[in-house]
């Protein structure tokens, strides 16, 4: 795709913000027609620069309010051992987000739950499982300070 101009930005922006906003809407925020606008949602679409549309959910309100943070380190680096540990940890519903990185751990986990006991389940019968992992260290989160899905663009 070629390169972002500044509307299909501002298209972005605006969707990130509100992705129910319609395309009438967008276009009367950027003092455009429909046509164009619906367009070039479309091309930002196929392009691969909206994913996909989804609703944000309270974790409060559907009963997940626990936040757990694990850091995790293997016992081994080689390229077969990460690889099924991605794979192992994909498969696990319960972990919102995975990062592979670089530094003192390998892998930072972020998973939402509706208890400390869920956790602690968990870990029991799931991460314990995973033959490779050298060292878990969980942390909880106390207050959320702030949370955006938004990229600064």
């Amino acid at each position: 795709m070629e390169k972002l101009d500044e509307i299909d930005l501002k298209i972005l922006r605006i969707l990130q913000q509100d992705a129910k906003k319609t395309t009438k809407e967008v276009a009367e925020m950027l003092n455009l027609t429909i046509s164009p606008v619906y367009e070039r949602i479309k091309r930002l679409e196929k392009g691969g620069y909206i994913r996909k549309y989804v609703a944000l959910l309270d974790k409060k309100l559907v009963n997940i309010p626990i936040t757990a943070i694990c850091m995790v380190s293997l016992r081994y680096h080689h390229e077969g051992f990460i690889d099924k540990f991605e794979k192992q940890i994909k498969a696990l519903k319960e972990v919102q987000e995975c990062y592979h990185m670089a530094g003192k751990v390998d892998f930072f986990l972020k998973i939402n739950l509706s208890s400390l006991d869920e956790y602690h389940e968990l870990v029991r019968l799931k991460l314990s499982k995973i033959e490779n992992i050298g060292v878990l260290e969980s942390y909880f989160v106390l207050k959320e300070i702030t949370s955006s899905t938004e990229y600064v663009i």
